[in-house]
């Protein structure tokens, strides 16, 4: 049996004052924080956490686990994210002592965020959730953005589904996108607002038609990952007439 009571802790989208004052009470509350090291070309991921707990939870120990190697271009997407999830459950649970344990979860951790599924995995039965900010947040603030239309829809998707839809997309909002997937599949009214690094002193913003800016914009990005090692962007997708 486990004998830990788990906080997951959304972090927001990279900017140190995105914590809510509940999030940075349930740092202070843990004996023990838990991350995955990424490797130094993801350095500054680890960075920001600890940087975090130094501000708002000094003492509190900080423990990395090795992430395992995943395929980033699999034949079954799904399965290989099933296997990368167990292989990361069996690490984590090697690693953690008893007590109360924290996972700081970059946006908030029921969008996009494994953490959850992980923890389950791993038998975790008491576990609490404190929401964060998300990129989403972020990026229409950058830009003061509603993010719908009067009374109308909002997609939130991925990449990959984005490169598959068979129709440009109306207000649609895309993460996790490997490539340049907003240059699939849109039509030539398709605006798009881009956001990488949000909240971050890295920070970049565009925003164009995508027939005008989506080559440059996916020359940038690829810059970007190369200057940084690693590049988390967003953007919305909607159609201007």
């Amino acid at each position: 049996m486990t004998n830990h009571k788990i906080l997951v802790i959304g972090i927001g989208a990279g900017n140190p004052e995105h914590l809510t004052v509940e999030a940075i009470n349930a740092m202070k509350s843990a004996d023990a924080v838990m991350a995955m090291d990424k490797g130094d070309a993801k350095a500054d991921l680890l960075g920001l956490r600890t940087y975090l707990l130094e501000k708002y939870a000094p003492g509190t120990p900080l423990i990395t686990v090795e992430d395992p190697e995943r395929d980033r271009n699999p034949v079954d997407y799904k399965a290989e994210v099933e296997r990368w999830h167990q292989a990361r459950a069996e690490r984590l649970a090697a690693a953690m002592p008893d007590g109360t344990i924290a996972f700081l979860v970059w946006g908030d951790p029921n969008l996009y965020d494994s953490t959850l599924r992980i923890l389950e995995r791993m038998g975790e039965k008491d576990i609490h959730v404190i929401p964060g900010i998300t990129s989403i947040q972020a990026l229409t603030a950058a830009f003061g953005l509603v993010l719908n239309k009067i009374g109308g829809p909002i997609t939130i998707t991925t990449g990959r589904q984005l490169e598959a839809a068979s129709s440009p997309p109306d207000n649609t909002v895309v993460m996790l996108d490997g490539h340049s997937a907003w240059q699939a599949n849109v039509g030539e009214n398709t605006y798009i607002w881009w956001g990488a690094y949000l909240g971050t002193e890295n920070e970049v913003l565009r925003h164009g038609y995508v027939t005008d800016i989506g080559d440059e914009l996916a020359e940038l990005k690829a810059n970007l990952r190369m200057e940084h090692g690693w590049i988390m962007d967003i953007y919305l997708l909607r159609e201007r007439a």
